[in-house]
Parts: structure tokens; sequence; C-alpha cells
């Protein structure tokens, strides 16, 4: 049995508190070795060398999986959704916070809306930051002397500067969105998402095998479950620009899962005419040497997202890109931690269950427990009959090393001459 040398290439590196051994037959063979280095988080995180155990703790990511669905599924029951205007329908009004008698403040506002209306609105929030910020004003759907009388007390108790520094009533701008409208957007993303599923299942299908295409399709909709919860947890505004972040975070999603199965597909590829690791443990290196790539990839992802943000609220005060924005950062965060912890999980379970897992599987196992034990100096002890017929054995004689230049021996005992030519 010979150590292995450092220079095995990424498909055969082992954990460190293991040392990869070879058999006479040239498979490999695992066995714990307390002398093995011990490297860094860091280290082992960038070299991808299988130490992270997903695979072997995956029951406890399927119960944190399980938590977090049945929160969201929780929240979407008991709570609900905040759907935006064009969703429900009403009325919006929009104007700057900025006034001559100093900036709005949410509680003002709807004090006037109250004195002018007669109710209450359905929310007051002010987007974006110093003179960019802006008032607006959601409520149920106004006639036009309501929306009148509402510009008219609005007006004169703030007195709204434009860009120009002018106060004008023009400032003040309102628009209505019917309920049947509202059904039209919902009806349409509602389409939009189905098309999107069904596109993203036929190439999945045709793409891998069936055991990966469940998988993918289960991470997708585990993804579409969390991230809507999240909103209804949260309270976040959905609005069809949440739709369309939404149909974005979920592409981004099933491209990380795929990198991810690329990299089982082509370290599990003819697994079963090898003792080396288990399906788990091919699909558990997988995930450790797609870590930083999908870690670079969503902070990547996130870094224009939470610029787009700050953008959006900061400085220009658009409740638009504030939406988009939003949901693509709940999805990214979501989708990274499901291609890791869900859908490679998952492959696996089923996989195992299958014939030729689980038998390759109890190969591995048994060659390694034979490996352990050769190692340990667990020798057969030869059987007791052995031991009696060696004892009773004759000694066998042994000739004695003739001297140098001497004569070879005959049988007879008489040294080899020339035959006697009369003979």
């Amino acid at each position: 049995m010979s150590k292995h040398s450092s220079d095995v290439d990424d498909d055969t590196r082992v954990s460190d508190s293991e040392a990869t051994e070879l058999d006479s037959s040239g498979d490999e063979l695992t066995a714990t070795a307390d002398s093995a280095p011990k490297h860094g988080f860091f280290v082992r995180l960038y070299t991808g060398t299988g130490a992270f155990d997903v695979m072997g703790k995956r029951k406890f990511w399927y119960l944190v999986s399980g938590v977090i669905v049945l929160i969201c599924l929780a929240s979407m029951l008991l709570r609900g959704f905040t759907f935006g205007i064009d969703f429900e329908g009403g009325t919006k009004v929009s104007m700057p916070a900025a006034g001559a008698n100093g900036p709005a403040t949410t509680e003002q506002v709807e004090q006037v809306f109250s004195r002018a209306i007669g109710n209450a609105p359905e929310s007051v929030v002010i987007v974006g930051s110093g003179d960019s910020a802006t008032v607006q004003i959601r409520s149920e759907t106004l006639d036009n002397p309501q929306i009148e009388a509402l510009r008219t007390a609005l007006f004169d108790e703030f007195q709204p500067r434009g860009a120009d520094g002018e106060s004008s009533k023009t400032e003040i701008s309102d628009s209505a969105v019917s309920s049947t409208w509202g059904g039209q957007i919902t009806q349409k993303a509602l389409i939009a998402l189905v098309v999107f599923l069904v596109l993203a299942s036929i190439y999945i299908t045709i793409r891998y095998e069936r055991y990966m295409a469940i998988s993918a399709m289960a991470t997708l909709l585990f993804d579409l479950v969390v991230t809507a919860g999240v909103y209804s947890i949260v309270g976040f505004e959905v609005t069809p620009a949440t739709v369309i972040g939404l149909l974005t975070i979920l592409g981004f999603s099933l491209y990380d899962t795929v990198i991810v199965f690329d990299k089982v597909e082509e370290n599990t590829q003819g697994f079963e005419h090898t003792t080396r690791r288990t399906f788990a443990e091919q699909a558990n290196l997988a995930i450790n040497q797609t870590f930083m790539r999908s870690i670079n990839t969503s902070l990547i992802s996130v870094l224009p997202i939470l610029a787009l943000m700050v953008i959006a609220v900061w400085l220009l005060g658009v409740g638009t890109l504030m939406d988009l924005a939003l949901v693509q950062l709940v999805g990214v965060l979501v989708g990274t931690y499901s291609s890791i912890y869900f859908a490679t999980p998952l492959l696996v379970t089923m996989r195992e269950r299958t014939a030729l897992v689980s038998t390759h599987t109890r190969r591995v196992m048994n060659r390694r427990k034979a490996a352990a034990a050769k190692a340990s100096g667990q020798v057969a002890e030869p059987a007791p009959e052995a031991v009696s017929m060696s004892k009773s054995a004759a000694p066998v004689a042994v000739a004695e090393k003739p001297a140098p230049g001497a004569k070879p021996i005959r049988p007879t005992g008489r040294p080899s001459g020339k035959r006697n030519p009369r003979r």
C-alpha cells in the first residue's frame, strides 16, 4: 500500500480527514489518517477538495428547507399579499415631498386626506430622499370631484415645489386603475409564469436524466414558494415589476442549478465501474468544486441589484426600480441556497433508491472495511489443521554449497569426469 502523492487532480482529492491509498488493483481506498494536514475554512472553500459534507447532513438541510416552506405557506394563507394598485385597482396620487411649508410627513398627509375625503387612505409612502423625494398616496377609486378636492387640500397644506423651485398645483398628479385592468394584469402574469415553467421543464427533461429533471423542477417550485412567502411575511407590495423580477430570478435559479448538475454529471459518469467513492460522495465533491462559482455568481448578481436599489430609493425615488430590484435580491439569495442545499441532496436521495446506486454503495463500503482491517494489521491467522501439518512434516535436507572450483557431484556421490574410452 503506497500513499497517494500530492499531484492528484481535483477529481481524486479527498477531505483533510482522509488519506487516499491504492491497492494492487489500482482502485482507491480511503482510510482516516490523524496525520493529514488541517486546512483553514477559506483554503477548503477555494480548493474545493470535498471537505464540506453537504450530502452527509442532507437530512438537516431537508428539515431547514421544510421549515422555511411551511412558514412561507402559512404566511401566504393567513397573512396574504399586499397587491399594488395595478392588481387591485384604485387611485394613486403623487406629489413632491418638499414644499413651501417644509417637507411633508406621512402622518400629515394622512390627516389632510381624511379631512378632504372623509376616510383614511390605504397607504402613504415617501419614496426617495432629499429634493427628489415624492409622496405617494394610494386609496380606493375616487371620482373626479374627490380627486379635485384632495389636490386642493394638499396644495393648500404643503404647497409642493417642482424642480424649478416654484409651487404649483400641477405638481400634484393622479392616476386611476380599474379593477378590470388589475384582473388582466394578474391573468397575464400567471400565463407568463406557466409558460416559463413549461419551457424550463422541457429543457431540463431533454438536457438531463429524469432524476435531475425532477430535482430541478422541484427546486424551481421551492424558489417560487419561498420568494413569494418572503413578500408575504415582510409585506412588500406586489406589482407588475415584481412579476417580471420573479421570472428573472427563476431563470437565475435554474442557471445556478444547472451549473451544479453539470459537475455532478461529470463526476458520476461511469461511477459504477470503480469503488473510489459512492455516488453521494461524488455529488458532494461536485458541490464543493462549484461552491466558489456559485458564491461569485451570486455576489456579482447582488452588487448591481444593491446599486439599483440605492439609485431607486435614495436618488431617483422610482418605485418601479425598487420593486424590480427587491424581488431579484430575494430571489438570488434563495436560488443560491436551493441549488446547493436542496437540489443536489434531493437528486442524491432519489438516486440512492435505485438498484445501481445502492449496490455500488455497498461495494464501496465493503471495500473500505476490508482496507481498514488490512491497514490496522488484522491479518487472518492460519487454521489449526495447517499448523499441525507443518509440525509433523519431515525436515527437508538441504545440499551444502560446493567449494569454489570443485567438480559437480553426481547423484551417486562420485565426482563427475570423462568416461573411460574402454567402456
